[in-house]
């Protein structure tokens, strides 16, 4: 008899791949990397407390994909768009040093209260990124500050094929491939859908405002992003 694999141990699976991942970018850019860090055996016990609790099956999921991980935020736990203080109530586990926009989380954590709440969002869908680890510059004060992936298109380019292998490799964990949530609706939109355009991986890629977007500079509408993601998700 053929064990059954989870969904939790697929995705386990992959970020002990991206622990092992190594890209040489350009001076003054630098990839971050939770699972291969000095917190690594925290991170493991993190995400697997909590693949566990909410993926521990073989059911079919929708894809919803951030651009990259802040590197203070997802990039040190390993867990896309979950804060410290809600990770610890779920795992008991607190990663060090951690920091999330609160007002940008707290926003989904309300798209997942009205949506039903964890355990039933969780078995809909599965968050990550893009470009699934964190990247940092340094600005021109030299100081490391956060980095989306398409920033540089010379950084794009370079990561271009991980970003390509990492869809095709999550895709293979059981997602429903006739629509993907894409977290960003300019720049992280525009450029997932030219790589959907050359690989065909979803039917329809879905763009919704980033939580960030919507709670600094439209916070008076925020019931109606509300809306926006509720009905999107919920769609057929």
């Amino acid at each position: 008899m053929n064990e059954r694999v989870t969904f939790t141990k697929k995705v386990l699976e992959f970020n002990k791949e991206l622990s092992h991942i190594s890209i040489d970018l350009p001076e003054g850019f630098r990839i971050v990397n939770p699972y291969n860090g000095e917190q690594r055996e925290a991170v493991h016990r993190i995400t697997t407390t909590f693949y566990q609790k909410y993926f521990n099956d073989t059911l079919p999921r929708r894809l919803i994909l951030g651009s990259s991980p802040a590197r203070r935020g997802t990039a040190r736990t390993g867990i896309p768009f979950e804060d410290a203080d809600h990770l610890k109530k779920e795992t008991g586990i607190l990663i060090d040093n951690f920091h999330i926009n609160q007002s940008s989380s707290n926003f989904l954590y309300d798209v997942i209260s009205n949506y039903g709440g964890s355990k039933k969002f969780y078995a809909n869908f599965y968050l990550n990124f893009v470009c699934p680890l964190g990247l940092t510059r340094i600005n021109a004060k030299g100081n490391e500050v956060n980095c989306n992936y398409y920033e540089s298109k010379q950084v794009q380019k370079l990561l271009l094929p991980f970003i390509v292998r990492s869809i095709r490799r999550q895709i293979n964990f059981g997602i429903d491939t006739s629509v993907c949530y894409c977290i960003g609706s300019g720049e992280n939109y525009k450029v997932l859908t030219k790589i959907n355009n050359d690989y065909h991986f979803f039917k329809t890629i879905i763009p919704l405002e980033h939580p960030r977007f919507i709670m600094q500079y439209n916070s008076q509408n925020k019931d109606k992003y509300m809306e926006k993601y509720i009905t999107a998700l919920r769609r057929d």
